[in-house]
């Protein structure tokens, strides 16, 4: 590297100079845009290593254990950079997530040392941590002596720390009063319309604004597309079917998971809120999902729609981004949209999954493990996943203000950036934080099952599964 390149990335760094000038007086120099963007991460690296003994752990070696997913993939293409600036080592085993959750709770149940770092959601948390299985974060954060001067944790989105962080106590909210940071925000995604342009534009129908509206163009779309059913969700029987598009728009309509009074819960799923909700989403799947719903997962929504076989999904932003990429056969083709999904809503109420990093509490490497959950959640890396690869939801402000990650979202997938910001102000987990939630999940996935199947009328099975959950939680004590 020239003296002068070396100065203009100095100055780049310290924040002397505009990244518009940079990119000029660099060009100037003669040197392309990837070499020079090679060059200022080199001099963040470096400014990093200068303001905090990140080598204090050299020939340490942190085990970490982690879902196949994107957001790991780019965590593994930066590896090179954490062993450069800590000379410590990195090893891994990757999981699909059909098994991936079952090998941490095996893991940390077992107090097992085998791994220092881990992949996980708020959700999970909220079992993990009361157990004693994990580290509150909290005492590296507040130790200078343990985190870096520039790490600047309140850089990251206020509801995203929020989510990560709960006291253990039922239906305390999150972030609130004695709350312990359980884990690190590291990526995440919000819920709305991903939606194949070239079918809406073969009928000559626009996006859905609404729920009600939804269903009429999915229903339009599975008669008269040629093939492609109307609108993909998750169906199968699990957690993972309730939290994402489906508590989205069951929010939107004012309906809660539970009430809480005098520090005991009680199940809300049978409130005329949440009944309204339930009839016009079990109408929807019935008349325009997929004809096995009942099997879907993440992976199955995403494939249909990547594949032409799928009008629209009401799932992941993320979900519908990847879908738009290289090796999908509607690469291209995909668009984005905000939904309200009711039509007396002021907006979007999305929830949120966070894909964070937590520390085991079983770990014999805890400080070694802290550097390395601090490093992949900075926010170096954080540019480098958004701008090189596909963490297209970073967690921190700085990088969303990007305005190199913001051209090239804009330019190769028209929509996404409008979306996210329609949806994100008041995006946040909205179910009531309680040790039970996968059990009760499960139940309603399975109640649902049983009402698109027409087992049982939407009402009826809605007063069946709240008394099931309020049986459940006076057996735990808190109901």
């Amino acid at each position: 590297m020239s003296d002068k390149a070396r100065d203009l990335c100095k100055a780049r760094v310290a924040g002397r100079i505009s990244r518009r000038e940079f990119g000029k007086r660099i060009t100037a120099l003669g040197i392309g845009a990837a070499a020079a963007d090679g060059l200022l991460q080199a001099s963040y690296t470096r400014a990093m290593a200068a303001s905090f003994d990140w080598m204090k752990y050299k020939g340490t070696t942190v085990k970490l254990l982690l879902n196949k997913h994107p957001y790991a993939d780019a965590m593994i293409a930066d590896l090179d950079a954490f062993r450069a600036l800590t000379g410590m080592d990195v090893k891994y085993d990757i999981f699909p997530e059909d098994v991936y959750f079952d090998k941490v709770t095996a893991a940390l149940s077992s107090r097992s040392s085998q791994y220092d770092a881990f992949m996980t959601g708020a959700y999970q948390t909220w079992q993990y941590g009361p157990a004693g299985w994990l580290v509150d974060m909290n005492e590296y954060l507040h130790d200078a002596g343990k985190t870096a001067p520039d790490y600047d944790f309140e850089d990251m989105l206020p509801n995203l720390r929020a989510s990560d962080s709960w006291s253990g106590v039922p239906g305390a909210p999150l972030g609130g009063t004695g709350a312990k940071q359980w884990a690190i925000p590291w990526g995440f995604e919000l819920y709305s319309i991903s939606y194949n342009r070239n079918i809406f534009d073969q009928l000559k129908i626009t996006p859905p604004e609404n729920l009600p509206d939804l269903i009429e163009k999915a229903t339009k779309i599975t008669k008269d597309a040629g093939g492609p059913y109307g609108v993909g969700v998750r169906g199968s029987r699990s957690w993972a079917t309730i939290h994402p598009g489906f508590l989205s728009g069951y929010t939107n309509y004012g309906a809660r998971d539970f009430t809480v009074a005098d520090g005991k819960l009680k199940s809300a799923v049978d409130s005329a809120e949440s009944k309204a909700f339930h009839e016009l989403w079990v109408k929807m799947i019935q008349e325009a999902g997929p004809k096995n719903w009942a099997t879907y997962t993440w992976y199955q929504v995403g494939q249909d729609l990547g594949a032409g076989a799928s009008g629209m999904i009401y799932d992941a932003d993320i979900l519908g981004y990847f879908m738009n990429g290289a090796g999908n056969k509607e690469a291209g083709h995909i668009g984005y949209t905000p939904i309200a999904p009711n039509p007396e809503a002021k907006g979007p109420t999305s929830n949120i999954w966070i894909w964070s990093l937590a520390l085991s509490n079983f770990s014999n490497a805890k400080d070694a493990a802290w550097y390395f959950i601090q490093w992949a959640t900075s926010k170096q890396h954080d540019m480098f996943g958004a701008r090189k690869k596909d963490l297209v939801d970073p967690v921190r402000a700085s990088v969303w203000a990007d305005k190199v990650f913001q051209d090239r979202i804009a330019g190769s997938y028209p929509g996404y950036l409008e979306t996210y910001k329609a949806t994100a102000p008041d995006a946040k987990i909205y179910f009531t934080p309680q040790p039970l939630f996968f059990n009760v999940t499960t139940e309603w996935a399975a109640a649902l099952q049983r009402m698109v199947a027409k087992e049982v009328a939407v009402s009826e099975g809605l007063d069946q599964l709240a008394a099931t959950i309020n049986r459940e939680l006076r057996d735990a004590g808190i109901g």
